[in-house]
């Protein structure tokens, strides 16, 4: 997906979050974060759009500390998430497409790029927190996004030394969107996951679903087992255990 798209994403997804968790109230417990209510939810998105502006708004080329504590209380939280989402999609849009900024996933796109298509799914995921904490059906994601936001997760966080699926033997884990024709293959071991895209060679498991239920799924918002499974259901198992971010 093109930054434009991701950006216009990005305005729907927050203002559906902010929608949905002004209904729900702060206080309602968000089932896909049991640790989390509304009010923590609003106030680590409201912190993390906001510490993005300020990494585009004032040119930042290396990491600034984001600063959590800032939100205000119960009465005013949702429309300060709203102004702060407000703030990240201009930052975004006015942003020079070729400036330095600092960013911390390996990737190939620019700055920009990387930060719209960042925090296009950062605000997906939570939307999906805070619509399943008012308890009603959630809004759709295009196949296009989901399979973005899929291959985001697999070679970007999992291509980082801090990721926790590994397995002590060589296993093969083979991911299929069966909407957006797309399929990762997750080549598993004691090191960093290596990250493939197609279906060369054999899996010794395959997930597969929709775009969107692999989306879910592999950010834990979706119980795994909801997907197709064929093979070794262990590794599904290992996936659900130690993927978290």
């Amino acid at each position: 997906m093109d930054t434009a798209e991701l950006i216009d994403a990005l305005d729907r997804d927050g203002r559906l979050m902010a929608d949905a968790a002004e209904q729900a109230g702060p206080e309602a417990q968000v089932p896909t974060c049991p640790e989390w209510r509304v009010r923590d939810l609003l106030a680590h998105t409201g912190m993390v759009h906001r510490w993005v502006t300020r990494t585009l708004t004032e040119g930042l080329t290396e990491p600034a500390r984001p600063q959590p504590g800032q939100e205000p209380g119960d009465a005013d939280l949702t429309p300060w998430f709203r102004e702060g989402h407000g703030a990240l999609v201009k930052a975004l849009t006015e942003a020079d497409p070729e400036g330095r900024y600092f960013t911390f996933l390996p990737t190939s796109r620019t700055p920009l790029a990387f930060w719209a298509r960042r925090q296009a799914h950062e605000t997906a995921v939570h939307r999906v927190d805070a619509e399943s904490a008012l308890g009603k059906g959630l809004s759709p994601f295009t196949p296009a996004f989901a399979a973005d936001g899929l291959d985001e997760l697999l070679t970007g966080f999992h291509a980082l030394e801090r990721s926790r699926v590994r397995t002590e033997a060589p296993r093969t884990l083979r991911l299929r969107a069966t909407d957006a024709e797309a399929v990762w293959t997750v080549r598993l071991s004691d090191g960093v996951p290596r990250i493939e895209a197609g279906d060369a060679g054999d899996a010794d498991c395959e997930l597969s679903g929709s775009a969107e239920e692999l989306y879910l799924a592999l950010w834990n918002r979706l119980p795994i087992t909801e997907l197709r499974t064929t093979g070794d259901a262990s590794l599904a198992e290992l996936w659900r255990e130690r993927s978290a971010i």
